[in-house]
């Protein structure tokens, strides 16, 4: 069984940065495809970023293309997204998502989920 705890939300003004980890435990991220996905309220969830080891690929939404980037550490078996230049727009709760799969954009395609963490961007 994967569990997956994400941190690192909060309350920011726009222009500032975040970073939020996700915690794997029960597999190792070397298996497994990570995605971030986002949901803000009476929004669908939509995905964010995602990343898989082997073949290492890398996979961004348009809206966060240039400004959040997704890493791993594959010793601490933690997934990361550095949110930089945040807009309004951003103000979300973040989830964090695994797959025994390639990397994949739909939330319909992810086994796993964290709890979520909120992320709010002031103007």
């Amino acid at each position: 069984q994967v569990q997956l705890v994400e941190s690192g939300g909060g309350l920011v003004q726009a222009g500032g940065s975040l970073r939020l980890s996700c915690v794997v435990s029960g597999r190792t991220l070397t298996t497994y495809t990570m995605g971030w996905f986002r949901q803000a309220p009476e929004k669908e969830r939509q995905f964010v970023a995602a990343i898989r080891w082997s073949p290492y690929t890398i996979n961004y939404a348009d809206s966060v293309k240039g400004r959040f980037t997704i890493s791993r550490d594959s010793a601490k078996n933690t997934v990361y997204l550095q949110m930089n230049s945040l807009k309004p727009e951003d103000t979300a709760v973040y989830y964090c998502a695994a797959r025994p799969g390639p990397i994949a954009t739909t939330n319909f395609d992810y086994n796993y989920w964290g709890q979520g963490t909120q992320v709010t961007v002031s103007s």
